[in-house]
C-alpha cells in the first residue's frame, strides 16, 4: 500500500519543473553602447582684403583631395569663368572634386577681414582652396589653389599672400556695363569669351585717368600684389 509521502514526491517534482520554466522567460538585457562619433578636423581661415578700393566677392573655401580650381596657361573652366566674371562661387564649390565647402555671404571690403571655419571627417590628402573675384574688374580673381593641409597639427598656422589672376574669358576693356562691382554695377557672367582664353597673371587696372577713355575705373581701383593676406590654422 502506497503511503502519502510517496505520492507527494512526484507532484513536488512537477511543480518545481513548472517553476523553472517560468524563470527561463526572464531574459537579461545587455545595453549596447552607440558607436563613437567620427573624429572631426577643423581649419580656421582668416582672410584680409589688402586693396585700397577693390571689394572682393564672398570668400569661398573648399577642401578636396585632388584637382585644382585653375592652372596658369590653361583654359578656365565655366565654373571659374562664372566666379571671375560675376563673383558667384557656387558652381566652383559644387564641383565633384570638392569634399566640403563654406562661403561667406557678403563681399569683403577693402581693409576688412573675415574668419571662416571648414570641418571635415577625413583629413588624409586634404587640400584647401580659396577663391574670390575682384569685383571692380572684368574677370579678375584671387585665391589659394590646392594647399596641402593634411599634415597640419592642431594649433599650427600657415600664412599666405595671394596674387591677382585673369581668367582670360572677358576682355579687360573696363567699359560701362561690363563690371559687376560698385564702380559700374554692370553685367556679371557672359558665356561669350572674347579674350585670350587662358588663365594668366592679371595685368592690372588701366583706368580712365591713364588715357583709357571708355573705362569706368580710375586710380582708386588699381591694385598691387598681394591682394589678400590669408592664415590657415588647424583648430581641431
Amino acid at each position: 500500500m502506497l503511503n502519502k509521502k510517496s505520492l507527494l514526491l512526484p507532484l513536488l517534482g512537477i511543480a518545481l519543473l513548472g517553476c523553472g520554466g517560468d524563470d527561463d522567460k526572464d531574459e537579461m538585457v545587455i545595453p549596447v553602447e552607440p558607436p563613437a562619433p567620427a573624429p572631426m578636423y577643423s581649419y580656421e581661415v582668416t582672410v584680409s582684403n589688402l586693396t585700397y578700393a577693390q571689394p572682393l566677392s564672398p570668400i569661398g573655401i573648399a577642401l578636396h583631395k585632388e584637382g585644382n580650381f585653375w592652372q596658369l596657361g590653361e583654359m578656365a573652366s565655366t565654373e571659374l569663368e562664372t566666379l571671375a566674371e560675376s563673383g558667384d562661387n557656387s558652381a566652383l564649390l559644387a564641383l565633384d572634386m570638392v569634399d566640403i565647402s563654406v562661403s561667406d555671404s557678403a563681399p569683403l571690403g577693402p581693409g576688412n577681414s573675415i574668419t571662416l571655419t571648414v570641418t571635415t571627417e577625413d583629413m588624409m590628402d586634404a587640400k584647401l582652396s580659396l577663391v574670390s573675384m575682384m569685383v571692380n574688374t572684368n574677370d579678375g580673381f584671387s585665391g589659394l589653389n590646392a594647399i596641402d593641409v593634411s599634415a597640419l597639427e592642431v594649433g599650427v598656422k600657415l600664412n599666405f599672400k595671394t596674387r591677382a589672376y585673369d581668367s582670360g574669358t572677358e576682355a579687360n576693356d573696363e567699359a560701362i556695363g561690363t563690371i559687376p562691382g560698385p564702380a559700374d554695377m554692370g553685367e556679371g557672367f557672359n558665356a561669350l569669351r572674347n579674350d585670350v582664353d587662358f588663365v594668366a597673371v592679371h595685368p592690372g587696372v588701366v583706368g580712365n585717368d591713364d588715357g583709357l577713355s571708355q573705362s569706368v575705373l580710375n586710380y582708386e581701383h588699381k591694385f598691387d600684389n598681394p591682394l589678400m593676406a590669408v592664415s590657415i590654422t588647424r583648430i581641431q
